[in-house]
């Protein structure tokens, strides 16, 4: 008689075809699950909420594991109704004024705007797919945080044990190291609540799990970090030395590139190195991914991007996720411009680690990626985030990857192999696993 599979209910907002940067962790949850032999259920919404509005990455679904099912449930949130045909006159007339007269609509289920109404359908949906195959463990990934429902409910219906994974914070500005203007009292008295139950709760950093500690001592002994490592689709990360580099190295920059990214001060920093006449002299940086994480752009980055077009920097448009490793390969040397703040981690930084090239890491030194990439030869620092600074790192880089040889590559692939996805989830997943 075959042994009946485990049965995980994943809830995620951002899933495949989402293009959004948490995307990247829950299909991987879901494929590692998937590989371990567990059978999933993913609990997320339409397609078109993607498709229409925040943008699609469709070469993402073809890298969902076969058998894992997706059950998409509407969230009916007016923010991804772009179709103004459709929206009632008071919304079309006064739509800063429906928004908060709206937003009530969501604080009777769940604080948090926008998304609280979905609460209700949730919970529906998780009962169903428990009557239809018994949920062993539910899984949700935030923001946002009404994922974390599911879990929760089930466990307090039918005793289903329940893990919260922050992908980024509730209450905490990881930016500024305040907490946020939204971080309401009953946010506060809700995160207590979802937590005071959870079989474990999820950080990608240490320094945003000691944060989370002393917001809520009680559940500390169940909080672990499960970063967000690296996943190879298809092509691997651990890329060769490329040939012609003497001719003139090749940067890159992939990423969404955000007013928090210090792109002003990067492009500053870029021309003074160039001025210098040194090995930057006859570079080019490639900046590869979305502008802002809705398509939009500020006038102080297109400024940037336009003074960056004489300096040999130039937009060359986004990538697939199943596409990267090709992307990587024509690089030299990378780029690794983030916001400020000690909780920031990035995704991008353990992807940046595994191909083994060197890194300008063009953030604020005490930002929780340089925890990554610390003691690395492949690892160039800013001094502080300023254009001279920055000139600095990213001449040492050049001078690095100019130097660099195969098996200097080969041994920096090597020490990063440890940040694969693979390796974060593999020990949670086998003690999660039921007896």
């Amino acid at each position: 008689m075959t042994a009946r599979k485990p049965h995980l209910l994943y809830t995620a907002w951002s899933f495949p075809p989402s293009r959004a940067g948490g995307v990247y962790r829950a299909l991987a949850t879901v494929n590692a699950f998937a590989d371990a032999g567990w059978d999933v259920t993913v609990l997320t919404v339409p397609r078109g909420i993607f498709v229409d509005s925040t943008g699609a990455d469709f070469r993402l679904e073809e890298q969902i594991r076969p058998g894992v099912r997706v059950v998409r449930d509407e969230p009916h949130v007016p923010a991804f109704q772009n179709d103004i045909a459709r929206w009632p006159r008071a919304r079309a007339r006064h739509p800063e004024l429906f928004k908060l007269a709206d937003m009530r609509k969501d604080f009777r289920h769940f604080p948090e705007p926008n998304y609280g109404r979905w609460r209700p359908s949730l919970e529906r949906a998780a009962e169903r797919i428990h009557a239809e195959r018994r949920v062993d463990l539910a899984i949700g990934t935030a923001n946002p945080h009404v994922d974390f429902i599911p879990g929760w409910h089930l466990h307090r219906r039918f005793g289903v044990p329940y893990v919260m994974d922050y992908r980024d914070a509730w209450q905490l500005d990881v930016f500024t190291g305040h907490k946020l203007i939204t971080a309401l009292p009953v946010v506060n008295r809700w995160e207590a609540k979802l937590m005071a139950n959870a079989r474990e709760v999820w950080f990608v950093n240490d320094a945003i799990r000691q944060w989370h500690e002393r917001q809520h001592p009680q559940p500390a002994s169940r909080m672990r970090v499960v970063a967000n490592g690296f996943e190879e689709y298809g092509s691997p990360l651990t890329v060769p030395v490329r040939a012609g580099r003497e001719q003139g190295l090749v940067f890159g920059y992939i990423g969404t590139i955000t007013d928090k990214v210090p792109f002003r001060e990067l492009v500053a920093g870029w021309a003074i190195a160039r001025a210098r006449g040194g090995p930057i002299s006859n570079a080019r940086l490639s900046l590869r991914g979305y502008l802002g994480h809705f398509g939009t752009v500020s006038e102080q980055l297109q400024t940037a991007l336009d003074r960056g077009r004489d300096l040999g920097i130039r937009y060359e448009g986004p990538v697939s996720k199943a596409d990267i490793a090709g992307v990587y390969a024509g690089f030299d040397a990378l780029v690794l411009a983030l916001g400020a703040g000690r909780y920031v981690t990035s995704g991008k930084v353990y992807e940046y680690a595994a191909t083994g090239m060197p890194v300008a890491a063009i953030h604020d030194p005490g930002n929780a990626a340089t925890d990554v990439l610390q003691g690395s030869p492949v690892h160039v620092p800013v001094a502080e985030v300023t254009p001279e600074a920055i000139a600095d790192a990213l001449e040492e880089t050049a001078r690095r990857a100019l130097d660099q040889t195969p098996q200097e590559r080969s041994a920096a692939q090597q020490a990063a192999s440890g940040y694969s996805r693979t390796a974060q989830l593999t020990p949670r997943i086998e003690t999660l696993r039921p007896e």
